[in-house]
């Protein structure tokens, strides 16, 4: 099979181009990273020296794709489906990048301080850092309430490339600042994308890793409920 992902089931990067896969079932080989594991950080790092997943290794075209919005067009480009996850109208794709941008920049990585920092030790916390973090949430979800006044999915009646940056980040993030009963929009939104069926295949396939998540008693319910006993 000439396309394989390097990712990790819980990690909500991975689950961005897991899927766009999903979305236009492209025959892929899912091989699970596993850092602990010296042969498959090896693995990694032969490939992307920054360590960072996911990455997508194209055999057939002998090339090493990094960095999830990267992944998603070029399997739009060389591996194209019935989806089109970015537009092929100039002004429309730039529109899917910036809120692509903005799922990764302000509900990912603000998402991923809090978490971090849940695991820290005591001495090497960040209160302050946290409480920025959590800020900046609640400051996006207040756009993304404004930007779905007249949308079905970010940036219109189309699924795209932003709204598979969209669900991951936003399942993650609920678990840290819920989107309340202001944001009525948000929390449909959210409705709507944990039940498409590429996000919900993702969700499945990560519920036996899900016992790792710190924030896992804060997880939605059903998804507590369908975890493997521990």
């Amino acid at each position: 099979m000439p396309l394989v992902l390097y990712g990790h089931p819980l990690a909500s990067f991975c689950h961005k181009v897991l899927i766009a896969l999903y979305e236009n079932g492209t025959p892929f080989e899912d091989r699970l990273v596993d850092l602990s594991d010296e042969g498959s950080r090896a693995e990694l790092f032969r490939y992307w020296p920054v360590g960072k997943m996911p990455i997508l290794r194209d055999e057939a075209r002998d090339s090493t794709i990094p960095e999830t919005s990267i992944i998603i067009e070029y399997l739009d480009r060389h591996y194209p489906g019935e989806a089109h996850l970015l537009p092929l109208d100039a002004d429309r794709a730039l529109q899917v990048r910036l809120w692509d941008r903005f799922f990764d920049l302000y509900i990912q990585t603000p998402m991923q301080k809090i978490v971090a920092d849940k695991m820290h030790a005591a001495d090497a916390k960040d209160p302050q850092g946290e409480s920025e973090a959590r800020a900046t949430l609640a400051m996006a979800y207040d756009m993304i309430e404004r930007q779905l006044a007249n949308a079905l999915w970010i940036t219109g009646d189309s699924f795209t490339m932003a709204d598979c940056a969209a669900a991951p980040a936003l399942f993650y993030s609920e678990t840290l600042v819920t989107f309340g009963a202001e944001r009525p929009k948000l929390s449909a939104y959210y409705e709507r994308l944990v039940h498409r069926p590429s996000f919900a295949r993702v969700l499945k396939e990560a519920l036996p890793y899900f016992k790792y998540y710190p924030y896992k008693h804060q997880l939605p319910e059903a998804i507590r409920k369908a975890m493997p006993a521990e």
